[in-house]
């Protein structure tokens, strides 16, 4: 198996445990965002108290609503991501080596060169994924209809499957509407760009520092975890 193969089962499996731990208060954090009820942005509630208004008049259920999709969905995204940003991270260190055998530099990616893999990964991941996070977002945003509600012919409507967000995606804006927001997202792919560009400079002065200290240590899983926890506290509250 390639080591470009390996990143990204890796990553899809990851980002299918953060997604199942996580995915209600994505799923509050997606409502509050494309509220358009002026009465409800003025009296809006705090992330648990929402919650616990979607449990109480929607049920349990709706917390989750899209989760199969999502999962799908991250899977898919980290998944690519992970995969092609080791492809071009692969050819950036090669072109690296071939820039030091020929006298120019020191044979490691510079943060420029980090910078454009992570963009690179990012785009191809935007693209290739953003269909499904359209028919997510439209299953997360879809509320159930109230008590009070009438009902046709007093049967309860069916749930809001994936094959109705789909259908009514591609009746509103045709298979072009699965792309919507793209070139927005496009745009957003400079953050978690960053990001990367951040954590491979900060693991490569590591590397460096163990080196020069003479140390057999090489850098743990802990220190791992630690660059990355650092590099995404500075991302959430840039």
């Amino acid at each position: 198996m390639s080591d470009a193969l390996i990143n990204g089962v890796a990553g899809a499996g990851g980002g299918i445990i953060a997604q199942l731990i996580t995915y209600p208060l994505q799923t509050v954090n997606t409502r509050q965002q494309t509220d358009r009820d002026p009465k409800k942005r003025k009296n809006k509630a705090g992330t648990v108290e929402q919650m616990l208004q979607v449990v109480q008049q929607e049920g349990w259920g709706r917390l989750y609503s899209g989760l199969a999709p999502s999962l799908v969905g991250t899977a898919c995204s980290q998944g690519v991501y992970y995969y092609f940003y080791q492809i071009f991270r692969s050819k950036a260190e090669a072109t690296a080596l071939r820039h030091k055998k020929e006298g120019a530099g020191d044979g490691s990616v510079g943060m420029l060169s980090s910078l454009m893999v992570a963009a690179m990964s990012g785009c191809v991941n935007v693209l290739l994924t953003n269909p499904i996070w359209v028919v997510v977002t439209r299953m997360q945003t879809h509320t159930k209809k109230s008590p009070t509600d009438p009902i046709v012919s007093g049967i309860e409507p069916p749930p809001f499957a994936t094959s109705n967000a789909v259908q009514e995606v591609f009746g509103e804006a045709g298979i072009l509407g699965f792309w919507k927001g793209v070139f927005p997202t496009l745009v957003m792919v400079s953050n978690p760009s960053i990001q990367f560009m951040l954590y491979e400079t900060l693991l490569k002065k590591l590397k460096q520092r163990r080196a020069l200290s003479n140390s057999n240590k090489g850098v743990t899983a802990l220190e791992i975890f630690l660059l990355g926890a650092l590099v995404s506290t500075w991302k959430f509250y840039r």
